[in-house]
């Protein structure tokens, strides 16, 4: 017999009729069990002044942002992560050429953040990744709002995966490497979060590559075709076409030139994954 065999022979027999699989967590079942089962507590309201972006400020100018460096972070419940980012390149004033961030979720707020961050010469370009929960739920208000705030002078990639990754990738002008990863999506999620910032090249080449090959495989962005220039062939094929205003996509919500699939490419399912030791 190897080691997985069971002889059931050998069990001794179970009377169902002696097993309460009834379990009634009401005070009543607490009182009969001495306390040792107790009911949550109920969740207490935020206020809404403890809903505000100071609470990410205070984080970025406070936290290090050195060669090495490391930090280690609990956040409450009413932290937005967005924010934090966007205060970290303001207050620090860091320059990245390209943010690359994958995220279960995220809100209208976290897409300003990031256009403010584009606008404010903060960073060139955005690669975005985000779950195929998120993109199926908001497929018709975030996602196109999210294409119509960013994806502008092609400085924008989405990517759409099934994927429950945490991470903010970027490098600074000086050549520093940073990761921000942990369980903190782009939005507060009224519970407690932890994250971790640090200045790791090894760490940073590891996450890259993960990220730029969903980007690659899942992109949903063509940005072999721009939209202004796809736009100017398809009104000036005829002359004395009348041409119409830029900013008129072929698609509601979407610009000129960009396509989105109509499926979600999948791959065949394999208890694989990607694992790398790094030195102490």
């Amino acid at each position: 017999m190897n080691d997985f065999d069971i002889e059931f022979e050998s069990m001794p027999d179970l009377e169902m009729e002696d097993v309460d699989m009834d379990m009634d967590f009401s005070a009543g079942f607490l009182e009969d069990h001495d306390n040792r089962y107790i009911n949550p507590k109920p969740r207490k309201q935020i206020p809404d002044r403890m809903l505000k972006y100071d609470n990410a400020i205070n984080l970025a100018k406070s936290i290090e942002i050195g060669t090495g460096s490391r930090s280690h972070v609990l956040l409450a419940g009413n932290f937005i992560m967005g924010d934090f980012i966007e205060a970290l390149f303001v207050e620090k004033n860091i320059h990245t050429k390209r943010l690359s961030v994958s995220t279960l979720s995220m809100s209208e707020n976290n897409i300003d953040s990031f256009k403010n961050l584009i606008d404010g010469g903060y960073i060139d370009n955005i690669d975005l990744i985000v779950s195929g929960y998120f993109f199926s739920h908001e497929r018709n208000a975030l996602v196109p709002y999210m294409i119509e705030e960013l994806d502008r002078d092609d400085k924008f990639q989405m990517a759409v995966a099934g994927t429950h990754t945490k991470i903010c990738l970027f490098e600074t002008d000086g050549g520093k490497k940073f990761v921000i990863h942990g369980s903190a999506n782009l939005r507060s999620s009224d519970n407690i979060e932890q994250i971790t910032v640090e200045e790791t090249p090894e760490l940073y080449d590891f996450y890259k590559e993960f990220h730029d090959r969903i980007i690659n495989d899942y992109s949903i962005i063509n940005k072999d075709k721009r939209g202004k220039e796809l736009w100017q062939a398809i009104v000036t094929k005829e002359e004395g076409k009348e041409e119409r205003p830029q900013n008129q996509g072929m698609f509601q919500g979407q610009k000129a030139g960009t396509a989105s699939k109509s499926t979600l490419r999948s791959s065949p399912r394999k208890a694989n994954y990607h694992f790398k030791q790094f030195s102490e």
